[in-house]
C-alpha cells in the first residue's frame, strides 16, 4: 500500500495497513491506543526523532516520549470526542535541536490516534 502524508482518506488507509506496510510509510508514524500508549514507531520516526520503537512501545507518548508535544497545539486535540484529521506546523524541541515538523493528527471512530510526522525546512 502506498501512503502518502497528503492522502485525503489517510486516516482509513492507516486503520488498513499492516503493522509491516507502517513501517514503510515515507514519513513518520506514531500509532497511539486511546491511553496516548505508543503501539507503533516506524523507522522514519525513529530516524526523525533518534529514538527506537523499542525504547518508546507502551510508553505514553505526551509524558514519556515527547512531553514537549503535551500541550493544546497537539496533546489536547486528541481529548475531542469526535474523530480528528488536522495539520499543525510544530518545533519538536525534546532530546534533539529544535526540528521543524509538520504533523498530521488523526483519530478515527475506534479511537485509534496517529501523529504523522513529516520534517519541514527551518
Amino acid at each position: 500500500m502506498n501512503l502518502s502524508f497528503t492522502d485525503l482518506d489517510l486516516g482509513g488507509k492507516l486503520a488498513a495497513a499492516s503493522d509491516a506496510e507502517l513501517e514503510l510509510a515515507p514519513f513518520g508514524v506514531v500509532r497511539m491506543n486511546g491511553d496516548s500508549k505508543v503501539t507503533l514507531f516506524n523507522r522514519r520516526e525513529s530516524e526523525i526523532s533518534g529514538l527506537s520503537a523499542a525504547r518508546v512501545l507502551g510508553k505514553h507518548f505526551f509524558e514519556d516520549v515527547a512531553p514537549c508535544t503535551n500541550n493544546h497545539k497537539v496533546a489536547h486535540r486528541f481529548d475531542q470526542p469526535a474523530p480528528i484529521d488536522e495539520l499543525v506546523d510544530y518545533v519538536f524541541t525534546y532530546r534533539l535541536a529544535p526540528t521543524p515538523v509538520k504533523l498530521r493528527l488523526i483519530k478515527d471512530q475506534e479511537g485509534r490516534r496517529y501523529m504523522l510526522v513529516q520534517p519541514r525546512a527551518s
